[in-house]
């Protein structure tokens, strides 16, 4: 989640959502939202264990740690509906585990100015995952 970086006042991320800590969104966050380091940790924590739990709910296959932490990181940014509706939680489930690196390098767009392109930082944090996943 370090890819997050960690910001203390709240900010419009490129998809125009209000966000704040390390990558928290929701209705308490807003313009002129400030928070603590300690309740930033806290919304980390909370959104690490929403990320975890749907990790758990949707993959039905066996992992390694550094496995279910790379699905946890993807859908720590985008999300379980993300995940749940993926090409790659379906062949993962199959027992494809070799695809997973594949279909991870798919989500790496965001739309800037109603324009799809690719993200270098999204790019950066599906090789993260990639790498994470392939770890022994």
């Amino acid at each position: 989640m370090s890819a997050e970086g960690e910001r203390l006042i709240a900010y419009v991320d490129t998809r125009g959502t209000w966000t704040i800590g390390v990558g928290h969104t929701g209705p308490e966050v807003r313009q002129g939202v400030t928070i603590t380091r300690a309740q930033s940790r806290a919304y980390l924590r909370c959104d690490a264990e929403t990320a975890d739990r749907a990790v758990s709910e949707l993959v039905r296959v066996p992992l390694t740690d550094n496995q279910r932490f790379a699905l946890v990181s993807f859908v720590f940014n985008l999300g379980r509906s993300r995940l749940a509706t993926s090409t790659l939680l379906r062949l993962l489930n199959a027992g494809d585990y070799t695809s997973v690196p594949a279909q991870l390098t798919r989500w790496n767009k965001e739309t800037v100015g109603g324009v799809l392109r690719d993200s270098v930082g999204l790019t950066n944090r599906r090789k993260a995952e990639i790498t994470l996943w392939n770890t022994k």
